[in-house]
Formats: structure tokens, C-alpha cells, sequence
């Protein structure tokens, strides 16, 4: 029997790899010669760096960067050596979580600690980066980001401007001569499920400004210089489309990795799943497990184990999926591919008991041990 684990994180609680390795175990309990491969997963946001470090042999590395408020910050990014390649989130260095809420302002609030890990990321020889842009506490069209790799971004009089998204208003010319050279030999992978454009009634101004701290007049303030920077980015880079699906994520940062650094755009689950590898060992595998800390309605919508079971469909592989907990609409999930769920809780407690590590891991070896138990009975010998 050849099973394939690839579980989303359960946050605040277990991590992919250590989710699917609990799982494994229940399942050698009941079925002691399977082979079985546990694959990390995730969607491109929070939790990604550890799942493709964890699950690709790859290591964790430590820097010092400017946080969104300017601050230095100790954040960190993965490396996986074989391959040059760094995994970035962009909200270990430029988050709304790292902002005291009291303190969000997009004006202000700067990307630049996005560039820094992708400077540090170069000098160790990595080409090629995975950045997830979800979660940004920013709004300064990665203007930040650009300058911290070399790019210039200078006023009528030419001096530097401000950073966030302050500076756009005075931003007269954009300079190139500086930019550093190796990112010609770079190719960005950019984990993007916003398509939301730049600027306009559904941009990153308009839509994810307010929880930035933005008021109504910033909004309409921060849109109109976005558009005036894409209009003199386009004069350099006439392929520059604010219009384009996703420019308007992370506070334009889609914009930026797509105009200036030659960025592709995708969905988080797409990338990672190509990353890993995962759909050649489901061309090879009898079961597909996957699922996450709670499937609900939102599971269907895009979230990794969807992405999971519409990949096992494509070779008609059954497909099982465990979690903490299940929302009634979880049912939704077996019309996208997840044949049977199963939540694992297996007496009443409380939240906090449940998301203790080992207590997760118990119940998640617990579930899977029972039903390849049957799965085991009911296959012919």
C-alpha cells in the first residue's frame, strides 16, 4: 500500500511536516508494511518557509532587516542549497502583525525589509526565490523592497524620498544604473491569491488599505500616486500593467516584483505543489491524505488541501482528509475531490488542550490508525 501525506499546517498547533508525520504513524500502526511519503504543504502564506524548509532538507537562516516601521528586526527566510532557491514571506519582514495596531499607517510603513532578505539570499548564491506576499501591514507599491536592491526612487530634486507610501507623492524619476546585478540571473516565483489590481475602486488602496490603518482620505490620496508611479515606472518598463490580476497584492508589492524583477504571479497551492513534487508521487500512490486544522467553507475556496485533492482527481486517487475540527459546510469538501473526512477529536476538552502539540498528535494518529484499519479489512488479500 503507497500512501501519500501532504496536510496543511494545523496553526498554533502542529506544523505540516509534524501533522503528516503523526498521521504516518497511526497508519503504520495499522497497516505495518505501508510505504508512505509525507510531503510538506502549504499555500504561500503563513507557515510556508517552515513547511518547504522542513520538508525539502533545507535550512533556516537568521538576519537582521528594517521592519515596516523602520525598525531593525530579527526575522528569518529558508534556503534550500541544492537548488540556489530562498523561500521569503514577506510578512516576516514587512507584516501587519508586526505593526501595534495603534502604529498602522501605510504611509509610512516600508517594504524595504523584503529586499534586504533577498540581498542576504543573493550573497549566499541563491537564484531563484519563492516569496508568499500575503498579510502585508503596507501599502508603498514595494518601492521599499526595490530600493533595498538597488533601485532609485528620487524627488524633483533629486534626493531620495520617504519611505512608504508617503514618498510616492514626490517620486519624479526612477534610476536603474545601481540595481544590483544578479538579479538578472534570478527568476521570482511570487505565491499570489489576490487579483486584486494596483489602484481603482478594487485596489490595494481601497480594499485592504482600511486595515492597514488607512482613512478615507489616505485611500484616495495613496491610489492617485500609485497610479502616477505606475504611469513612470511604464516609461521604463513598458510592460508595466496596474491593471494586471494581483498588482494591487501586498500593497502593490505584486506590481513591483512583476514590473521590476521579471516575477510570475500564481496561486500559492499551484506553487508549492509544483515545488514539491507532489503530483509524481500521486501518479504512484493508492491514497491521498491531506486536510488542515478546520475544514469549512473556505477549504473549497482555493486553500491547499482543495488544491490537493483536485491534483489526486486528475489521476483518480482516492482522497482523505483529517482535521481538528469540521463547520457543517465541510460537506462541500466531497464535491471537490475529498471522498471522506474525518475530524479527530476524540473526547470533549477544551481549545486550549486540543491544540497542544502532543495532544494534537495523538488524536491525529489515533483517526488514521482506525481508518486504514478498515480501509486494511476491506481490501482484498
Amino acid at each position: 500500500m503507497n500512501v501519500v501525506i501532504a496536510i496543511d499546517s494545523f496553526k498554533g498547533s502542529l506544523t505540516s511536516m509534524e501533522a503528516g508525520h503523526a498521521l504516518a504513524r497511526g497508519i503504520l500502526q495499522a497497516v505495518p508494511q505501508a510505504n508512505i511519503k509525507v510531503l510538506p504543504l502549504a499555500d504561500g502564506g503563513e507557515g510556508t518557509v517552515d513547511a518547504l524548509v522542513s520538508g525539502m532538507h533545507g535550512i533556516p537562516r537568521e538576519v537582521t532587516v528594517t521592519g515596516p516601521l523602520g525598525q531593525p528586526i530579527l526575522t528569518s527566510y529558508g534556503i534550500i542549497e541544492e537548488t540556489n532557491t530562498a523561500i521569503i514571506e514577506m510578512a516576516l519582514a514587512a507584516g501587519i502583525m508586526l505593526i501595534p495596531e495603534k502604529k498602522r499607517n501605510p504611509l509610512s510603513t516600508t517594504t524595504r525589509g523584503v529586499g534586504e532578505m533577498i540581498v542576504d539570499a543573493l550573497k549566499l548564491g541563491c537564484r531563484r526565490f519563492l516569496v508568499g506576499i500575503g498579510g502585508s501591514g503596507t501599502n508603498d507599491g514595494g518601492i521599499g523592497m526595490l530600493q533595498a536592491l538597488g533601485y532609485e526612487f528620487l524627488d524633483n530634486n533629486g534626493r531620495v524620498i520617504l519611505p512608504g507610501a508617503q514618498g510616492l507623492k514626490d517620486l519624479a524619476e526612477i534610476r536603474t544604473q545601481n540595481v544590483l546585478p544578479e538579479l538578472q540571473e534570478c527568476t521570482f516565483r511570487i505565491a499570489c491569491d489576490v487579483r486584486n489590481p494596483l489602484c481603482g475602486e478594487q485596489g490595494c488602496s481601497a480594499i485592504f488599505g482600511p486595515q492597514k490603518g488607512a482613512s478615507p482620505e489616505m485611500i484616495r490620496d495613496m491610489d492617485f500616486w500609485l497610479s502616477q508611479y505606475a504611469a513612470l515606472a511604464k516609461k521604463t518598463f513598458p510592460k508595466a500593467d496596474p491593471d494586471f490580476p494581483g498588482t494591487g497584492a501586498a500593497g502593490g508589492l505584486g506590481f513591483a516584483f512583476l514590473t521590476f524583477l521579471n516575477g510570475t504571479l500564481e496561486p500559492g497551492i499551484q506553487m508549492i505543489l509544483d515545488e514539491t513534487g507532489l503530483e509524481e508521487q500521486i501518479k504512484q500512490a493508492d491514497f491521498i491524505i491531506t486536510g488542515e486544522g478546520q475544514l469549512d467553507q473556505q477549504t473549497v475556496m482555493g486553500k491547499a488541501p482543495a488544491g490537493v485533492a483536485l491534483l489526486a482527481k486528475k489521476w483518480n486517487k482516492p482522497v482523505i482528509a483529517f482535521s481538528g475540527s469540521v463547520t457543517p459546510e465541510a460537506s462541500l469538501c466531497n464535491q471537490k475531490g475529498i471522498d471522506a473526512f474525518f475530524p479527530v477529536l476524540r473526547q470533549i476538552t477544551t481549545l486550549e488542550k486540543a491544540m497542544e502539540p502532543d495532544t494534537a498528535k495523538e488524536n491525529l494518529s489515533a483517526a488514521a490508525e482506525q481508518v486504514f484499519r478498515l480501509i486494511h479489512m476491506l481490501q482484498p488479500n
